[in-house]
């Protein structure tokens, strides 16, 4: 959530950055609802400020007119509050303000490319997609996850269900035991305010599944219960910044996707995702989004994936992140390049929404903090990846080295 007294004082800045992102939110409402509030706040206090001082009177018409500026305050707090509330939903429309650092372009066709690591496998044989190599190992059942619950939904035999789980417990070791990072196990359904904290609500309602008895939310990713883990906190002096990793399934309509990415395991309604999150003091931020970064491509280097990285342009770059980059992994089956991570830079945008703040020190005032997310990786598209680059001229799949303890074989066959 962006703050009101900046939108006030650096409206064309704001206008111009909702412009570049190719988005649409309803400043011109914000400002004419702010003016009105503030207008209002000014009759408010000069109302009580005459009941002070007829309060101080004792004689019977002062006593009348006292009763009736209690009922014209009484009133107008109301119509603040109103005020308030419409207020606070119109600013939950507000995307953040991206970075000038941020490229100016339309969609992920204008992302340039930041670095590359490795090239792209040329395999001495025609490549499979991953789809025709699941089903040929018995492992991935594409009929029966439609049976079970329909379209954009697959089950995973055998060997499959355990390279996934492998990849899952590679990369949380990994992250924990060599990048510094805290596991977090988070419930995989959340409250609507966490929703709106993470800046899911109102946004993405269409794309998100819920349970409406309990009004209880499936997350998209873990960045949604990780943000949360602070929400109304003031952070003591030195205690920043907080690394935290999480697996969790993610769930997703994938509404916006329609027709597309129809075959294999791209794009699901139910996938797995291990999560990295950082709450950090702001001037800290961009180092600790650079390191995040280093972070995720540390995960596709041991895995011998080769990659490159985009930086999102302002027409992609996602609405609460201020800075972004992609990394996105080749897969020689598909003939693409898959994103695997999106390691993003919110500001205090999230901390503005779920009331984060910590102290600089003792006495100081509370600050807002600055939030990090990042995938580090997410599922299936390393799968995707690790099959199609290490699948061999016979139709089995090596296991890469560092998976093999976890797969208990070298070779899936």
């Amino acid at each position: 959530m962006l703050d009101l007294k900046y939108i006030r004082e650096n409206t064309e800045l704001v206008r111009q950055a909702i412009a570049n992102r190719h988005d649409t939110a309803p400043l011109d409402e914000i400002l004419k609802l702010d003016s009105e509030r503030r207008r209002k706040v000014a009759e408010l206090e000069e109302l009580r400020h005459n009941r002070k001082q007829t309060s101080r009177e004792k004689q019977a018409d002062a006593a009348e007119e006292g009763r009736a500026l209690r009922n014209k305050i009484r009133d107008l707090e109301e119509e603040v509050r109103t005020l308030d509330a419409k207020l606070n939903d119109l600013l939950l429309q507000v995307p953040n303000i991206p970075d000038p650092r941020v490229p100016i372009g339309k969609d992920d066709s204008e992302n340039p490319v930041v670095r590359t690591w490795g090239e792209p496998k040329k395999l001495p044989f025609a490549p499979k997609p991953h789809w025709e190599l699941g089903e040929s190992l018995n492992i991935i059942d594409f009929d029966r996850g439609v049976k079970l619950s329909g379209t954009r939904f697959y089950v995973l035999r055998g060997p499959g269900a355990r390279l996934q789980r492998a990849i899952i417990a590679f990369m949380l070791d990994l992250h924990t035991r060599e990048h510094g990072y805290t596991e977090i196990y988070p419930p995989f359904m959340v409250k609507k305010e966490c929703m709106v904290g993470a800046g899911q609500l109102p946004k993405f309602a269409d794309n998100i599944y819920h349970d409406a008895e309990d009004d209880l939310w499936f997350i998209g990713t873990a960045e949604i219960p990780l943000t949360n883990l602070h929400s109304g906190e003031i952070i003591p002096p030195g205690m920043l910044p907080f690394h935290y990793v999480a697996y969790t399934a993610c769930f997703r309509r994938e509404k916006m996707s329609a027709g597309k990415d129809t075959r294999g395991i791209k794009r699901g309604h139910q996938f797995d995702k291990v999560e990295m999150y950082k709450f950090t003091e702001p001037e800290k931020s961009d180092e600790e989004l650079e390191k995040m970064l280093k972070d995720a491509e540390d995960v596709c280097q041991k895995l011998g994936l080769p990659y490159r990285i985009t930086q999102l342009c302002t027409g992609d770059i996602g609405f609460g992140s201020r800075l972004s980059y992609d990394i996105n992994v080749w897969a020689p089956g598909c003939q693409e390049w898959l994103e695997v991570s999106s390691c993003s830079n919110c500001g205090d945008f999230q901390a503005r929404r779920a009331n984060i703040r910590y102290r600089p020190a003792p006495d100081a005032k509370p600050q807002y903090v600055h939030t990090l997310n990042g995938s580090g990786l997410a599922l299936p598209r390393i799968m995707i990846a690790v099959m199609e680059n290490y699948q061999q001229a016979d139709g089995t799949i090596a296991v890469p080295e560092v998976l093999q303890d976890f797969v208990k074989a070298k070779v899936i066959k």
